[in-house]
């Protein structure tokens, strides 16, 4: 209770660490399929937490249980363009018998969040409402529109979100120029007089894709010089082991030499081993956006160990840069060989934009009024996010969900990782600095 005998209101602050737990909670597990939970628990969560402070959100179904939550917050100038801030809900699986703590419990251990989702969202999923719901409780509208967009199935390409949403109901997003979304915004420290913070600009395009190659079956003991168990592992091997030549992208540069000057140091992208032993924890995170790359991931082939199968099949992760699909496509052709069958399973765009702007600008400012010695810099994901689809309607997204890391904290190993987790602090230093930002954007 205050001297004035009334309690006192509840803040983003103090929410935001049970809004995070919560979610976690709430299992969106995501198998690629339909065979997983689903979002629509989540997405009614997040609608009923926002209804709770005078929003109307709408929920969306693109598939009995693929749900996605968004609404719309007016602003004090609607005639500016809107600004969308967009969250996935489900996550990737997890087996809680690797876990220190049950993934989906939400348990606070040693200052930090516990579970899947921790960071990838929920925590910006946390942060967002946190913040949303304490400006509507207190009647601080933002200075322009903000179209809030809680979004299933990111994880395996947002067909049932995001893509879905943009192709079914364009009008959501009407007026929207600009989006903020995750894996952005996370603290790197350099030292006791600097702490960089990567916002990001750019990630690379994704080719995922089922290689066959067709044999000739027959009986396990025969000599068979055309078994397609080998012939495809042979690719296979050849693909796993290519070297791909670095490719040093508007992005990665700017990024090096943010970090050249931050440590004194000179970069260079073509002596990648010394390069990364310079980035610490944040090094797979950078090293994979200097080259395209090729993962093979799944081998299948055969039902019985003494016939050889007439086809044999595997499935790849590949990772483009911005401006270098073809290249990426002639060589793996080029590795594969003429006996390699290649189909996209999913593909998707490479995105990249200028570091630069008022929306960067605001998030310079409200890093720096929380961190003093906070440093807004550039840097390309390797991955993919929902922000692929929501280009397709011209608006400009950046990565960025701000966070005050600890410097031991692994926190690349924290996506889709045993044991991910967020620090306390870092959700309520991502409110606060949230709040700064939609005052200044």
């Amino acid at each position: 209770m205050s001297d004035s005998g009334t309690a006192r209101s509840v803040t983003g602050e103090d929410e935001v660490v049970d809004l995070c737990r919560e979610l976690i909670r709430i299992d969106t597990s995501n198998y690629g399929d339909h065979s997983g939970p689903g979002e629509r628990k989540a997405a009614e969560y997040v609608a009923e937490k926002l209804a709770e402070v005078g929003l109307e959100p709408r929920i969306f179904e693109s598939h009995p249980g693929r749900a996605s939550t968004v609404a719309r917050i007016e602003g004090e100038d609607p005639s500016r363009p809107a600004l969308l801030i967009h969250g996935h809900t489900d996550v990737v699986p997890a087996n809680a018998d690797d876990w220190t703590h049950h993934p989906f419990s939400g348990e606070i251990a040693d200052g930090c969040v516990w579970g899947r989702g921790a960071v990838d969202m929920k925590d910006m999923d946390a942060m967002t409402l946190a913040v949303v719901r304490d400006r509507l409780r207190s009647g601080r509208k933002p200075p322009r529109d903000i179209v809030l967009a809680f979004l299933a199935d990111e994880e395996a390409g947002g067909t049932y979100g995001a893509k879905h949403l943009v192709r079914k109901h364009p009008e959501l997003f009407e007026g929207v120029s600009e989006a903020i979304g995750e894996v952005g915004g996370f603290s790197f420290t350099v030292n006791e007089k600097l702490r960089l913070y990567l916002v990001e600009t750019a990630e690379k395009g994704m080719h995922w894709m089922r290689l066959t190659v067709d044999g000739t079956a027959g009986h396990g003991s025969m000599t068979n010089d055309d078994n397609a168990i080998t012939e495809l592992c042979e690719a296979v091997a050849r693909l796993g082991r290519h070297k791909w030549p670095v490719r040093v992208t508007k992005t990665v540069r700017a990024f090096l030499d943010e970090l050249s000057d931050a440590l004194g140091t000179e970069l260079d992208p073509e002596n990648m081993e010394e390069t990364l032993a310079k980035l610490g924890g944040i090094a797979r995170m950078i090293g994979t956006t200097l080259r395209n790359s090729a993962a093979p991931t799944q081998l299948g082939a055969g039902y019985k160990v003494n016939v050889i199968p007439g086809q044999a099949t595997a499935h790849v992760d590949g990772r483009f840069l911005p401006g270098y699909e073809e290249e990426f496509l002639a060589d793996l052709d080029r590795i594969l060989g003429p006996r390699v069958r290649r189909e996209d399973v999913h593909a998707d765009k490479a995105l990249e934009t200028d570091f630069d702007g008022r929306l960067v600008d605001a998030m310079q400012t409200a890093l720096r009024a929380e961190d003093p010695i906070a440093r807004a810099v550039p840097y390309m994901l390797s991955g993919g996010t929902d922000a692929k689809s929501f280009d397709d309607l011209g608006i400009r997204c950046f990565g960025f969900a701000p966070l005050k890391l600890p410097p031991e904290l692994d926190f690349a190993g924290m996506f889709h990782g045993v044991d991910e987790r967020v620090p306390v602090e870092g959700l309520q230093f991502g409110v606060r600095v949230l709040d700064r930002f939609i005052d200044a954007s």
